[in-house]
């Protein structure tokens, strides 16, 4: 075990933020931390790395457990270059080099210094265990990894942007391959290539990771389990971000029953207390209920998060359908050239993403579709009937609070109506009084949104739009998009968003602009040879089937059996176990509950897993069926 938490208990005053949080890593796991913003995820972090004492309890690591942090707001040095500060990762190996040059040549001096040849070992152990004789080697890999190609190694870290610093700590961290990799909001200021790069190096990664994430695409793609901050303790999941979410909602639909079954046993007992304890022949036996009601213990209903947020983009006016009209569209910054005659047209009820590595002028296209910006060469013209709404990247700050930002422009709405809107995109109780000034990149952008939703536009421009907020706002602004029956166009480079979406992309890279019809075209844009190649390689395969392709579809046919008993199995079970959680004698032992539930989860887990691979093995069998004919 390389990390436990044991009863784990912080507060700030008299807010209290985590206690008795109990959880543990172990080698090899890849876990996710997931919650509303304010819920003590980063203060966690803080704590496992010593950067903070808790109030309670103990984070104990394993005897010589190594911990990484790649925290949001930390500094590099800015007089080294790019290629120095990730040499820094080797300095135990490098100072270990320096002092075996030493000992060599003392030992040639006296070869028998038994004191030296341990002092020897102890350096070669070092350098071996950071394999830095491949130093330079493992260095390139990173960096070009990381997308820094080799013109920057000599830039100096203090003239980088806060994109590029934050991408060179990561890379540094990295090379430094602790036991624990702890990693906060690492995909922030990454590009889609770097983000897969940074996946599959993850996912390969020797120890464990912990990582703190609003990217669903990357917690489903890394991530073995989830840690839920929620009620100010941690619940564990099995599984990726996708299969924590019915496991969420199960677990909160079983907490519910049994706070309404415990209140409604609170009330009859209290009811029967009420009607008997004045009358003498029954008092004994309404004391004895009252002794039973005092002793019962109701279980906490789960707490409602501020998450579940239910929103939608709609508009009044319907425009021509020919809405954002491009002749011969060119688009320059400096000497390169983003976009060159470009001739499209985005109709009525269209979405279209444009994406591209850090730098390649999304943001600069947008805003010359948008008209914020003049065209280098041809033009762009909005087709009649459009009422544009525009969303940038950065939101300016602004004067008042927040429900004057709404309240201003609408002056005729009540506080009621207000307040309901802004509910809508998170804001409650006193938080529609915090002055604007004070408020979050997440806090500007859910209020944005909320004033969108008021202007009705049929047609938006979005920079960015998932940046800053957290996983739920995330998950719900996805949803209103997608229903979102008007024209978008959007640069983005959340993967989920664009998945959810399947509109085409114009992707911009080098000076050069490609379009794809979707996000799986765009995924698999290497491969574009391959699948042009379809009808050749289904021939081939025809030909090729033979003695290995029998024997592979007698043992897909026997593994489908397998699955589909073991599938039987688990169901009795799974119903044998409900029976058990609703057996009166369980429900009064807390403890037996707890074991019975979690029993259960991993059941409905394993026959998951096992639904999962029966679909792969019945769509390969049917593969096998049709090569053979």
């Amino acid at each position: 075990m390389l990390l436990e938490l044991q009863e784990l208990g912080k507060s700030f005053g008299e807010h209290e933020v985590l206690q008795n949080v109990n959880a543990s890593v172990e080698r090899g796991d890849r876990i996710g931390i997931i919650g509303a913003n304010g819920t003590g995820k980063t203060t966690l972090l803080r704590i496992l790395c010593g950067e903070s004492l808790p109030d309670s309890g103990d984070a104990a690591f394993g005897n010589g457990v190594t911990c990484g942090y790649l925290e949001q707001n930390a500094h590099l040095d800015p007089t080294l270059d790019v290629y120095a500060t990730m040499k820094l990762a080797f300095n135990p190996a490098t100072k270990a080099m320096q002092r075996m040059e030493i000992l060599q040549k003392q030992l040639a001096k006296e070869p028998n210094n038994v004191s030296v040849q341990e002092e020897i070992a102890q350096c070669n152990a070092v350098i071996d265990a950071m394999d830095a004789y491949q130093m330079d080697t493992q260095i390139k890999k990173v960096l070009n990894g990381m997308g820094f190609p080799a013109e920057t190694w000599t830039k100096q870290a203090g003239v980088l942007s806060g994109g590029e610093q934050t991408r060179l700590r990561l890379a540094r961290l990295l090379l430094e391959r602790p036991d624990l990799l702890i990693l906060d909001e690492p995909t922030n200021h990454l590009d889609i290539e770097t983000m897969d790069w940074l996946e599959n190096y993850l996912k390969a990664y020797r120890g464990a990771v912990l990582v703190v994430s609003h990217d669903r695409y990357f917690l489903d793609a890394v991530c073995t389990k989830i840690w839920e901050l929620r009620g100010k303790t941690i619940n564990t999941y099995r599984g990726n971000y996708s299969a924590y979410l019915p496991q969420r909602e199960a677990a909160d639909e079983r907490q519910q029953k049994l706070h309404d079954a415990a209140v409604e046993k609170a009330a009859k007992l209290q009811d029967y207390i009420d009607r008997n304890l004045v009358r003498a022949s029954t008092t004994k036996m309404a004391q004895s209920r009252r002794k039973q009601l005092e002793k019962l213990e109701i279980v906490d209903a789960p707490e409602v998060e501020a998450r579940e947020l239910s929103f939608r983009f709609e508009y009044d006016i319907e425009p021509y359908d020919e809405l954002v009209i491009m002749k011969n569209l060119t688009v320059r910054i400096g000497d390169r050239t983003l976009i060159d005659q470009l001739d499209y047209t985005v109709h009525r009820g269209d979405k279209l993403i444009i994406a591209g590595p850090n730098g390649t002028g999304k943001s600069t296209l947008l805003q010359v579709l948008d008209g914020k910006r003049r065209p280098s060469g041809g033009m762009v013209r909005l087709g009649s009937g459009a009422k544009p709404g525009v969303f940038t990247q950065q939101q300016a700050r602004r004067a008042g609070r927040v429900i004057d930002a709404i309240w201003n422009q609408y002056p005729r709405f009540t506080e009621l109506e207000v307040r309901s809107h802004l509910a809508r995109f998170g804001y409650r109780g006193e938080e529609v009084f915090k002055d604007c000034a004070q408020l979050s990149g997440g806090e500007l952008a859910r209020l944005r949104f909320s004033e969108l939703a008021l202007e009705r536009p049929n047609l938006m421009f979005l920079d960015e739009p998932t940046n800053h907020l957290d996983i739920y706002m995330r998950e719900s602004l996805t949803q209103a998009l997608a229903a979102y029956t008007g024209t978008l166009l959007l640069v983005t480079h959340d993967r989920y968003l664009m998945q959810t979406l399947a509109c085409p992309i114009l992707y911009l890279e080098n000076g050069q602009a490609q379009f794809y019809p979707n996000f799986e075209a765009f995924k698999n844009r290497d491969n574009s040879k391959q699948s042009s190649n379809i009808g050749t390689e289904s021939s081939a395969k025809k030909q090729a089937y033979g003695k290995e392709q029998r024997r592979r579809r007698a043992e897909v046919r026997a593994r489908l059996k397998a699955v589909e008993n073991e599938i039987e199995e688990l169901g009795a079970h799974i119903v044998e176990l409900e029976n058990e959680i609703n057996d009166p004698e369980v429900l009064r032992d807390h403890v037996l509950l707890r074991d019975k539930c979690d029993e259960l989860d991993d059941t409905r887990f394993h026959q998951q897993e096992l639904f999962d691979e029966w679909e792969r093995l019945a769509q390969e069998q049917e593969e096998f069926e049709a090569d053979g004919d």
